[in-house]
């Protein structure tokens, strides 16, 4: 037992995380279709199971972390035709792109991050044993499974097969060949211009749903701990893969995990509105938008729909700001102390351990914070153990604290103007004191002066 509950898509309940094996986690969370910028909805899901894999961490699990590149695709395909290249470039092009914005939003690369072409010859196989288990068939656009055949197919988003046959149009493609409107394809019959690989049935490619099975179980094997993803994953995707797994009697995932959706300014993201945001988009427009947009995803919980505006973003760069200025304060103070508060960490691991409660976790972080700030006020002892234990936890959530050690040239320039300050202020020197003041709000830099010395931080 890890003493970790977790809400379980197919069960309907929060249940406690019992790994395969004791102390180690195998978690595997959908990545992206690489044909595009990654946008806002990509990065709250990436960063969700980033901090789900900190945490356990953090308790001391041993995490294997899978996150999957889809790079062939209809998406990639269409998009290669347009622009006259071949879909392997543009699956190493958007790949590119979706790794370095993951990397600026600080989000750890996973231990394993398997591309659907590698895998191909594993995806063929898988199929053969669902056609020797009698629950697919072929047509001649490919090969389907028989939804009928699996027993509790639509367990996972808790609806039963008649109900989703009368909206089967809406989320599974219509195929007049096929026995049954929810069977999907497993193996795609090649067609003109498109990229295809030998198999039984003849040349094609894979379906969707087939690559992350055989990835997940082939990394991580039989009944891994954790499968992870948006919630827009549920049906068909997750949906879809577990009835592979089931229809050759292998048991999948252990626990399943789903975010929820992201919301710009009230409104849904969608491109044909007009609020689509992409991640670099985002990181260009404030040096600060990475840490602060991790904050906001642990603000809201991982279930909630998620909301995201001018307002919360400079609310929360303030937030990330406060944390460096303890960090910067706590340095020219005493030494950060080596024991963290017991009690911070046990409200900490509390709230964390109820479901992922990141706001819980982020208000005893900020508490802590701000016991921190009044322990230093007055000199007391448990200051450095606060002060660790506040970077402590924010680290144990991602955010990164940015001490002011230099690290870039406006931060030297801020810096020779506190101190340019505090020399004035000691020989009171007020007017001049004043004036560097004001020439430090004139750069956005909120100056705290306390018994310690002076502490900065931006607007």
């Amino acid at each position: 037992m890890t003493g970790i509950e977790l809400y379980d898509t197919l069960t309907g309940e929060i249940r406690p995380l019992e790994p395969r094996e004791p102390g180690k986690v195998a978690l595997y969370a959908c990545g992206p279709t690489v044909y595009d910028h990654p946008h806002l909805g990509h990065a709250r899901s990436a960063l969700t199971y980033d901090v789900l894999r900190r945490y356990l961490e953090w308790r001391g699990l041993d995490v294997r972390h899978v996150a999957n590149i889809t790079d062939i695709d209809d998406n990639i395909i269409n998009r290669a035709r347009d622009e006259g290249r071949t879909e392997s470039d543009v699956a190493v092009e958007w790949e590119a792109v979706y790794v370095d914005a993951m990397a600026r939003l600080d989000v750890l690369d996973p231990h394993d991050r398997p591309r659907a072409t590698e895998w191909v010859t594993e995806m063929v196989d898988f199929v053969g044993r669902i056609m020797d288990a009698g629950a697919a068939y072929t047509t001649g656009t490919g090969v389907y499974l028989r939804v009928g055949s699996v027993h509790g197919y639509g367990d996972l988003v808790h609806r039963g097969l008649d109900d989703l046959r009368a909206s089967a149009g809406a989320r599974v493609e219509v195929d007049e060949d096929k026995e049954d409107p929810l069977d999907f394809a497993l193996w795609k019959a090649a067609k003109p211009d498109e990229p295809s690989w030998p198999s039984p049935w003849g040349p094609g490619r894979p379906g969707w749903h087939i690559e992350c099975v055989a990835m997940s179980l082939g990394i991580l094997g039989d009944d891994f701990d954790i499968h992870g993803g948006g919630n827009d994953l549920v049906f068909p995707h997750h949906t879809n893969e577990r009835a592979e797994a089931l229809a050759v009697g292998r048991p999948f995932a252990r626990h399943w995990v789903h975010n929820a959706m992201l919301n710009i300014e009230g409104t849904k993201m969608s491109k044909s509105l007009g609020n689509y945001r992409t991640v670099v988009e985002m990181l260009d427009e404030h040096p600060l938008n990475g840490r602060a947009f991790r904050l906001l995803v642990l603000q809201t919980h991982y279930r909630k729909a998620m909301e995201v505006n001018p307002e919360l973003m400079a609310s929360a760069r303030s937030a990330v700001q406060r944390l460096d200025a303890l960090a910067r304060r706590s340095s020219t103070s005493a030494a950060a102390g080596d024991d963290l508060d017991e009690t911070a960490v046990k409200a900490f691991n509390s709230a964390m351990d109820d479901d992922l409660g990141t706001p819980q976790g982020v208000a005893v972080m900020f508490d802590t914070l701000h016991r921190a700030n009044a322990a230093l006020d007055r000199g007391a002892e448990e200051a450095p153990s606060l002060t660790a234990t506040a970077i402590s936890l924010a680290g144990a959530l991602g955010l990164s604290v940015d001490e002011g050690d230099g690290g870039t040239d406006a931060d030297s320039a801020v810096e020779e103007l506190v101190a340019r300050r505090q020399a004035a202020r000691e020989a009171k020197d007020w007017a001049a004191a004043d004036a560097l003041r004001d020439e430090l709000a004139a750069l956005g830099v909120v100056v705290e002066d306390t018994p310690a010395g002076p502490i900065w931080r931006r607007q």
